[in-house]
């Protein structure tokens, strides 16, 4: 459900106003949060997908860094995970199933977190995700919507799996290509970037999913009333993601972003052919974070982030105090 969509369907729902909910669905931010005690703030998050690719373990894997990422991208720690599972049991195996559950198990695990129960239900389609559980310090809550103006802008993952996905499925891309250079990238947890970044100064964060990288950063620039420019030669691309775009290859997901973003005040002021641009809207499945802190300590988040084994950490833009929108240069 796209951010237009979702508005409409919660016009007239009351806005909770319990003073411990600290961060809610104003901001169209990662997860809730709610204050417990001067000390500890629960993070809430639900995710879940259908699958990328056809390796059951590599989509329970995928899934669950993708819902684990929301308690990161707030400055959390991610506690327990319960499974959301829908599943086509008269028409798949059960051991596809238990590879699906597997992978999401390992990567809770490696996440530090305890997965400790779920529900399933019967689908047409194979769904997997996570209902996330975190903690973090009530003063120490990174939104996105903090932000100020001289800030850069770090991306910490490539942008384009949204194409890479498609094009294997079309069979225009080998598999064994996407499994061995890229997937390994996307089920990557976020924790080691966000853990670098928290040593400085954040003050604002958001993972890149599926409105691609300008819808989220567009969310950015309206939570911080400033605009946002980014500089296009500096993102950090999957391989052969452009590739696919000359060969035709799109997603569903692509129209609809740009859509999103055009109606915000959007400049972009290079000459790109339309394969370059659309790389821009390409909805991201687990993709990395967006961290925003004073220009001055960006190129030691960045060294950081390399020592962390973040191997693609890019300065991609900044925040400046212009009228509210995005600049892509």
């Amino acid at each position: 459900m796209g951010p237009t969509d979702l508005s409409d369907a919660l016009a007239g729902l009351k806005t909770p106003s319990d003073i411990n909910l600290l961060v809610g669905i104003e901001t169209s931010d990662d997860a809730a949060v709610y204050r417990l005690s001067d000390e500890i703030a629960m993070i809430n998050t639900v995710d879940f997908i259908t699958p990328p690719v056809d390796d059951p373990y590599w989509f329970g894997q995928i899934s669950a860094a993708n819902s684990i990422s929301d308690v990161y991208s707030m400055g959390g720690k991610p506690l327990t995970a319960l499974n959301v599972v829908m599943f086509p049991s008269k028409h798949l195996d059960m051991g596809v199933l238990r590879e699906i559950l597997k992978g999401g198990h390992d990567k809770t695990v490696e996440a530090g977190a305890c997965l400790v129960g779920g529900h399933t239900v019967d689908d047409e389609e194979p769904k997997y995700g996570l209902c996330v559980n975190g903690v973090v310090h009530p003063d120490r809550i990174i939104t996105n919507a903090g932000a100020q103006p001289g800030d850069a802008l770090i991306l910490t993952k490539p942008v384009g799996s949204g194409v890479l996905f498609n094009a294997v499925r079309s069979g225009k891309l080998p598999y064994a290509e996407m499994e061995r250079e890229i997937l390994p990238i996307i089920a990557a947890l976020n924790g080691a970037a966000m853990d670098a970044g928290l040593k400085y100064s954040l003050h604002a964060c958001t993972d890149v999913t599926g409105f691609g990288i300008l819808g989220h950063l567009l969310e950015m620039a309206h939570g911080c009333d400033s605009r946002i420019i980014i500089d296009y030669r500096k993102i950090p691309f999957y391989p052969h993601a452009l590739e696919m775009y000359r060969k035709g290859e799109t997603t569903g997901s692509n129209k609809p972003n740009r859509a999103m973003v055009d109606k915000h005040n959007l400049e972009v002021c290079l000459d790109l052919d339309n394969a370059s641009e659309q790389l821009l809207y390409d909805p991201q499945t687990s993709g990395g974070l967006v961290l925003a802190l004073p220009n001055s300590q960006a190129e030691d988040l960045i060294q950081a982030l390399y020592s962390a084994g973040v191997k693609y950490a890019a300065k991609i833009g900044e925040v400046t105090n212009e009228s509210v929108g995005i600049t892509v240069q």
